[in-house]
């Protein structure tokens, strides 16, 4: 179609109709809040005392939305799969053992392949939770425990697209993950634990001792180096500061070559005076066990490009932002 054939008629309806879908869907998720009762801490109880695995099966959308569910739990802590119910039928079930819950979504409670199924995790003998909208169907009435999340109307005009519905069963499986990740005291370090790619699994596992690897510089002058010498040393380690230490290694302040930039601009006469005459007293520093994404946020918030790694008072490593961008914890 030609811009110009465009209606801005049907344009304007159509986005009134978007905003109505955010609408209809913020509302069915905000029910679900508002009736969160027993049966949710009931769910939360089948699965903790669980000697086995949570598994989670839907068909169509709903199948979607379980597969989705599956991987936000075992992400926040609580080791679950999917089993595609039209597979299922065909040999899949073998995947589920005597012990497990098994979570079948259904909007309707009715969807062929997800109730035949029923009689067979009744022979392996699981624990059964019904997510679905329809407390009496037959889906509910062969489960276990009941999630319910009461959607009449989908924000679809038609009333047919999976559209709120598939929203408030996502809201909840992920209410219920969150939970029971909060109840297991799941931490950040074990979230880095299965998120090791990318970014995210940057900015959880790497540590300040990994990045200052990339450059393995540290360097230190003493107090009552001059300022040239201090200039030196960064010259020769290529870093753009250097920790200024007493007789006993112990750190007392760090001199930047931003700093003697900004002295030169008055006068050179500085430039063989003692570095404690100019330094930064009690700068920021880090534990070289720190994560480095620390780092990179006390740099950010400072806007320091050199951090100091000390270990008993003493610096160990000088830590530079260009490193952390190197090592990509960002």
């Amino acid at each position: 179609m030609n811009k110009k054939d465009i209606s801005k008629e049907k344009l304007a309806s159509a986005m009134d109709k978007a905003k109505n879908v955010l609408e209809v869907e913020a509302e069915a998720v905000l029910k679900i809040r508002d009736n969160l009762d027993g049966s949710f801490k009931e769910a939360m109880k089948l699965i903790i005392e669980c000697p086995g695995r949570v598994v989670f099966t839907g068909v169509g959308k709903a199948g979607l939305v379980a597969k989705k569910m599956a991987a936000t739990f075992s992400s926040t802590g609580t080791s679950a799969f999917f089993v595609h119910a039209g597979e299922g039928l065909h040999g899949d079930l073998g995947m589920i053992k005597n012990g497990d819950v098994v979570i079948a979504v259904s909007n309707s409670g009715e969807s062929d392949e997800v109730i035949n199924l029923l009689p067979s995790l009744r022979r392996i003998g699981v624990k059964l939770i019904a997510l679905t909208s329809d407390n009496d169907s037959t889906l509910a009435n062969y489960a276990d425990l009941i999630l319910e999340t009461d959607v009449i109307t989908e924000a679809c005009p038609l009333n047919l697209a999976p559209t709120a519905s598939t929203t408030a069963a996502i809201a909840l499986g992920d209410a219920l993950a969150i939970a029971l990740s909060t109840y297991y005291g799941f931490t950040q370090e074990d979230f880095a634990l299965y998120h090791p790619g990318g970014s995210l699994g940057k900015k959880l596992l790497t540590k300040v001792k990994d990045v200052v690897e990339i450059r393995k510089q540290n360097p230190i002058v003493k107090t009552d180096t001059t300022v040239r010498q201090a200039l030196f040393k960064m010259t020769n380690t290529r870093m753009g500061s250097t920790s200024v230490v007493d007789e006993e290694g112990n750190l007392k302040g760090i001199i930047t070559d931003g700093d003697i930039r900004r002295l030169l601009e008055k006068s050179a006469d500085f430039i063989e005076r003692p570095v404690k005459d100019y330094m930064t007293v009690d700068p920021v520093t880090i534990s070289k066990d720190k994560l480095a994404a620390e780092a990179l946020q006390i740099m950010e918030e400072k806007e320091i490009n050199d951090l100091p790694v000390v270990e008993a008072g003493k610096p160990v490593a000088m830590l530079n932002f260009q490193d952390l961008l190197r090592a990509k914890v960002f």
